[in-house]
């Protein structure tokens, strides 16, 4: 077969054909990691380093005058929608308290970061009216096609341009469930589901509202693929009945939108995912992610999954980075990278990635793993 660019080499794979060797790449690749192992190296100077197939992502989007919305410090807001910063001192973690001012009421949230993440230390919705502030003064999120569309032809035959469904501005996830348990937190809304599943169908149609205003606004978006989903949605954290009923009917007619206005996308799934394959896949999407396997607390089976599902998406995934680009020998990660190909990549359709983000990672091992995965040939 023709040798192939990494752009045309990853789209086989996400249209479900065969490429010339198997597609290797990263997901989102960490700053801490970059600035620590990589001498602060930009993402594309990494994959051209390691001769992986590249991913530029972008998410700029456009704040509408015409709509009373101005740009603040990367955050949307209105006279209505007014968003303000507190730091909070602590002795461990850079703490910060934001505060969103509607006429109606106040939301705060707090979250708390160090060198390698950021995460929800209070969420926002404490109480259930909470989310009507949400339904009526949250302001609608839009593409700014015109950058997407200027770093997509810059970035050319590189490799693909990856995006993700909006989420809550200020620490949300694509798909609604995920976005949801960001705003009220997990545990409260798996309870929810039984003690008021009325309420959170509500805050999940709010959500699902926004995101189909952001997804309309992608039309002629030059993306490859967009993020949608999360780990929230996982058998690790929810029931597949739980999936059923609060997660496929709102993502599922997302991606129908997304795939109307001409975009693919990737469902995100790190955790379990095995109960769930055909759920996930039956909700449309082009492609799923990440295929954990079960020493990283997964509990996926690559082999059995490429069997029930690899001839309807393209399996993006599936390699143990805690185990394989860390603390082993480069055979071992070479062995690892072959393990992927024999279980997922017959046929084509199947992209060799990490099983999501990693913060520590050996240069030399990443090395192999590039190595090898160029040595997996169709």
């Amino acid at each position: 077969m023709a040798w192939m660019t990494s752009r045309q080499r990853l789209l086989a794979a996400l249209n479900r054909d065969k490429p010339d060797r198997l597609p290797a790449t990263t997901h989102h690749l960490m700053p801490y990691f970059l600035q620590t192992y990589m001498g602060s190296m930009t993402e594309l100077q990494f994959f051209d380093h390691f001769g992986l197939d590249a991913i530029r992502w972008t998410f700029p989007v456009e704040a509408k005058q015409a709509l009373g919305q101005q740009e603040q410090d990367g955050y949307i807001v209105t006279d209505t929608w007014r968003l303000e910063w507190e730091p909070i001192p602590d002795r461990e973690y850079v703490t910060r308290r934001y505060r969103i001012t509607t006429p109606r009421g106040v939301l705060t949230g707090v979250l708390q970061s160090n060198q390698y993440t950021t995460w929800v230390r209070e969420y926002p919705i404490k109480e259930k009216r909470d989310i009507d502030l949400l339904a009526d003064f949250m302001p609608p999120i839009y593409c700014d096609v015109g950058t997407v569309n200027s770093e997509a032809r810059a970035f050319g035959e590189r490799g693909i341009v990856r995006g993700s469904i909006i989420g809550f501005q200020i620490f949300g996830q694509p798909g609604c469930w995920q976005d949801a348990a960001c705003l009220v937190g997990t545990e409260r809304l798996i309870m929810a589901t039984f003690d008021d599943p009325g309420w959170v169908h509500e805050l999940l149609r709010i959500l699902q509202r926004h995101k189909r205003v952001y997804i309309q606004s992608l039309e002629g978006a030059m993306y490859d693929v967009l993020e949608l989903g999360g780990g929230d949605a996982s058998t690790t954290v929810i029931s597949p009945k739980i999936f059923d009923r609060f997660v496929a009917p709102y993502d599922r007619d997302l991606i129908a939108l997304a795939h109307e206005v001409g975009q693919r996308i990737v469902y995100h799934t790190c955790g379990g995912m095995m109960p769930i394959l055909e759920r996930i896949a039956d909700m449309g999407p082009d492609a799923m992610e990440t295929f954990t396997p079960p020493d990283m607390g997964g509990d996926v089976d690559l082999a059995a999954a490429k069997r029930r599902i690899g001839h309807r998406v393209c399996m993006i995934g599936g390699f143990d980075q805690f185990h394989y680009l860390i603390g082993c020998t480069p055979q071992e990660t070479r062995a690892a990278v072959r393990r992927c190909f024999e279980a997922a990549g017959e046929g084509g359709g199947y992209i060799l990635c990490p099983s999501d983000h990693f913060f520590d990672a050996d240069p030399d091992l990443i090395r192999a793993f590039a190595e090898e995965a160029r040595s997996c040939t169709y």
